[in-house]
């Protein structure tokens, strides 16, 4: 997880005292902040942060007035109003990165600005996104701050708020929301969604639009490379502004000396324009072949004998049964398919003008995520192959939703309820009980990428 322990969401780290609720407020405290503590350790011996004495600066706004009431505040850049998502919602962002140290700023007044700008937008639909980088003990508001603050927003502000993006989650977060639970409704839990990447706020935000500080795009994964590879970020971005509503799209070819050049500038870390080509299937051709000359397939040689008992679960079932598959799999590989998938799911969603729905991208992407490690896939395994995939392009959101598969799921990925889930225990289920596989470079001819 970018600047934070790596730890994931859904379970508790190994070793992390559980808040119990016989725990007096002060010791749960004190257990969110040694949390807070770990948490700024393990992100410095990342390399991911450092301690500044004073919050960054995100600069003054030109349109920001000293006569504003809550200038006091305002000035740091805390809360921003960043556009509209998807769905037209006014999209209101929290930045920690950008809070003071505690005795510089009035955490009252920060509670009190937070409802005067939601104030304006609280009856309509609206969305907060929340970038948990950068809190640190320095900053942080204490325990009655945030259970007060909680308290003090009536149903008038829950109602219309659709959802809480919750973006770098860490061990502390964690911490909270049980140290909260007995204030937080059933319905209000529901809202709140977890994204341990930036890019997965692709799918749910116009991203253009996002206010990002610099200190949260700069955050890296934690093998301290790019988490999405370079290739696949660039022809993904290239096709999502230009691409979407072209017809057969992923279904042509390019030429082979053309891929082949692209392949060489990028292998020599030279940039790649594709307006050069004038032909929007280029990066098409490149995004495949990238995924198909992988020395092991983005899906793992370890899934495959997995995915391919599919077929043979009840058709209500294998959605839930694709969540467990994917729980097997590196963090790395998990982030950088979920980045996929939710490219795809929106290409689908364009499907009257590109000819290109779910199953049609699925016959064309199934045998570049997945093949055996020895030989190549036999005919027979094509129908597993392609409806596996093509369930994580048109479920993307149920398969990829940390909120769902952490009801279902317990910690290493197996079912909550330990009786093994919906997969078939001679298919897909066989290798929910291996312990991950530990992270690997995605790379083409040995080359990182």
């Amino acid at each position: 997880m970018p600047g934070s322990s790596g730890a994931d969401i859904r379970t508790l780290r190994p070793g992390s005292p559980a808040p119990q609720q016989s725990v007096s407020g002060l010791a749960l405290e004190e257990l969110a902040e040694i949390e807070l503590q770990r948490d700024e350790e393990a992100a410095a011996a990342l390399g991911t942060v450092r301690r500044p004495l004073v919050a960054p600066s995100a600069g003054p706004d030109p349109a920001l007035s000293m006569n504003h009431p809550f200038y006091d505040v305002a000035r740091h850049g805390i809360l921003q109003v960043a556009g509209e998502d998807r769905l037209g919602r006014r999209v209101v962002t929290f930045s920690c990165c950008r809070m003071p140290p505690s005795h510089e700023l009035n955490h009252r007044r920060l509670l009190e600005y937070l409802k005067y700008t939601l104030d304006q937008y609280v009856e309509s639909d609206y969305i907060i996104v929340y970038f948990h980088h950068g809190l640190n003990s320095r900053n942080k508001p204490s325990l009655g701050w945030l259970q007060s603050a909680y308290k003090e927003f009536d149903r008038r502000y829950k109602k219309n708020l659709k959802a809480l993006y919750v973006v770098h989650p860490t061990n502390f977060i964690k911490v909270l929301w049980n140290i909260l639970r007995p204030l937080i409704s059933h319905k209000f839990g529901e809202k709140v969604t977890y994204f341990n990447y930036l890019s997965e706020l692709h799918e749910h935000l116009k991203f253009d639009q996002l206010i990002v500080p610099p200190e949260v795009q700069r955050l890296k994964d934690k093998n301290r490379g790019e988490l999405i590879p370079p290739v696949m970020r660039f022809t993904v971005t290239y096709l999502r502004e230009r691409g979407l509503r072209t017809e057969g799209l992923f279904r042509r070819s390019a030429s082979i000396q053309t891929v082949r050049e692209i392949q060489r500038l990028y292998n020599q870390g030279k940039p790649v324009n594709f307006d050069d080509y004038g032909d929007i299937h280029v990066p098409a051709v490149i995004l495949k072949t990238f995924l198909r000359e992988l020395p092991q397939p983005l899906l793992t040689f370890e899934a495959y004998e997995q995915i391919l008992g599919i077929t043979s679960v009840e058709s209500s079932l294998r959605v839930t049964c694709c969540r467990q598959i994917l729980q097997s799999l590196p963090g790395h590989n998990y982030a950088v398919l979920s980045y996929l998938m939710g490219f795809l799911h929106e290409v689908s969603q364009e499907s009257i003008f590109n000819k290109m729905n779910s199953s049609n991208l699925a016959c064309v992407f199934g045998l570049n995520l997945i093949w055996p490690s020895q030989g190549a896939s036999s005919l027979s395994a094509l129908v597993p192959l392609n409806l596996f995939t093509e369930l994580l392009i048109e479920y993307y959101g149920k398969v990829f939703s940390s909120r769902q598969a952490q009801r279902e799921l317990g910690a290493g990925g197996a079912p909550a309820d330990g009786q093994g889930g919906p997969c078939p225990p001679d298919g897909p289920a066989a290798g929910l009980t291996r312990p991950p596989m530990p992270p690997r470079p995605l790379t083409v001819a040995g080359r990182p990428l």
